[in-house]
């Protein structure tokens, strides 16, 4: 019997350092396979799946900004980034049979199309995952903010935010052995206790449209599966009081 998903359209945030392993730059084919596999399987079940991919495993605008170069070319720089990290996610899908569109915020037409709305939810009514490259086509404003424009203006179910940790804890668990893990926290307290999920401004958009937000480590094979069948995976950030 057909396994029946809890979320019928999907927007995944991927963060470019994971794309480069235990690298320190790069992409590691490995990583992009394996995530690549993943969302195959979530295809399978009818899930329509959209993907913001950052580019810090190549380029990060912020830190370049920081070591003096002028911040809005430093982070046209960094949507470059994203657009070769979504063309290579690409191609590892469809190796995989899976039919996948990049849609970019900036326009490089002979790689990618412009980002329409329209168009991209009719390519995810056609069971294609789409790739929303170039961030919002702004500086100033990170993939995460782009995730969660993109997911509201789609009506994605849910925003997924994939990391190299499990969930949303109450301090850094590598630095803090007595950090604790949420299983469920509120927009609201996300930003009172300034807690790193995602930038304020994407957590403030999603709390404005009642966007939840699951936070989940994406290394771990089958957790992507998993979160939209509605198992209990990393953290649910959502406009309620934490339970």
């Amino acid at each position: 019997m057909k396994q029946q998903p809890r979320y019928k359209r999907v927007v995944i945030k991927l963060s470019g350092e994971i794309l480069r392993g235990n690298s320190d730059f790069g992409i590691d084919r490995t990583v992009i396979n394996s995530i690549a596999e993943q969302l195959r399987e979530i295809t399978e079940l009818g899930v329509q799946v959209a993907v913001v991919i950052g580019g810090g495993n190549i380029f990060r605008g912020t830190s370049a900004d920081a070591a003096g170069m002028n911040r809005t070319v430093a982070d046209y720089i960094g949507m470059i980034a994203t657009i070769i990290n979504s063309l290579t996610l690409q191609d590892a899908l469809e190796k995989k049979g899976v039919i996948t569109r990049v849609q970019s915020a900036i326009e490089i037409k002979e790689v990618a199309e412009s980002y329409i709305r329209r168009r991209a939810i009719r390519h995810l009514e056609k069971g294609r995952i789409v790739i929303f490259a170039g961030g919002t086509g702004n500086p100033f404003f990170t993939t995460d903010t782009a995730a969660a424009l993109r997911a509201n203006e789609i009506e994605a179910e849910v925003l997924l935010k994939g990391t190299k940790v499990d969930g949303v804890y109450t301090a850094d668990p590598e630095t803090d052995k007595q950090a604790k893990r949420y299983d469920t926290i509120s927009f609201s307290e996300v930003l009172a206790k300034n807690l790193r999920v995602m930038d304020a401004t994407a957590i403030s958009l999603c709390r404005e449209n009642n966007l939840p937000i699951v936070i989940f480590n994406v290394m771990i094979e089958g957790n992507i599966k998993r979160v939209v069948l509605g198992e209990q995976v990393g953290t649910l950030v959502t406009g309620k009081h934490n339970a």
